[in-house]
């Protein structure tokens, strides 16, 4: 029986390297940034792959640069990730808004930018990013991979 218990509490611990060190709230955000079109008018992502890591502090800066509303959602990323607040900045550069719980999908309008806080818990490449589907339908797509 005894050796039946140690082997699951050795389980439950699981092994020293995958369990976190520190206070994962006191990182500061590694910004990565998202544009949606662009002011030719193309319906784009720009870039159209995103890599982040599991366990570090990121903060997904969405930046609108055409003259169209988009909307940004990525139901896997979404799934993946521990969401600390959602960012809305304005004109200045200077926060005006901020948004806590789970985020599903955003709309920036024309100039917005906004930035998601999040902190990836699961690993996975998510070909789920989009906007709407016409502009899905002419070319808006971008992959994510969490590592």
């Amino acid at each position: 029986m005894k050796p039946l218990l140690l082997a699951i509490a050795l389980a439950a611990s699981g092994p020293a390297s995958v369990q976190a060190a520190g206070d994962l709230t006191k990182q500061e955000p590694i910004v990565v940034t998202l544009t949606l079109g662009n002011a030719q008018g193309e319906h784009r992502f720009s870039p159209d792959s995103l890599s982040f890591e599991t366990g570090k502090l990121y903060a997904l800066r969405l930046e609108n640069a055409s003259r169209n509303a988009y909307y940004f959602g990525s139901q896997g990323l979404a799934d993946a990730v521990y969401s600390r607040k959602v960012m809305v900045v304005g004109p200045d550069g200077a926060p005006i808004a901020e948004v806590y719980g789970p985020v599903r999908r955003m709309e920036l309008k024309p100039g917005g930018v906004a930035e998601w806080w999040f902190i990836p818990i699961r690993t996975g490449r998510f070909d789920d990013v989009m906007s709407t589907r016409t502009h899905t339908e002419a070319g808006m797509r971008a992959t994510i991979e969490v590592k």
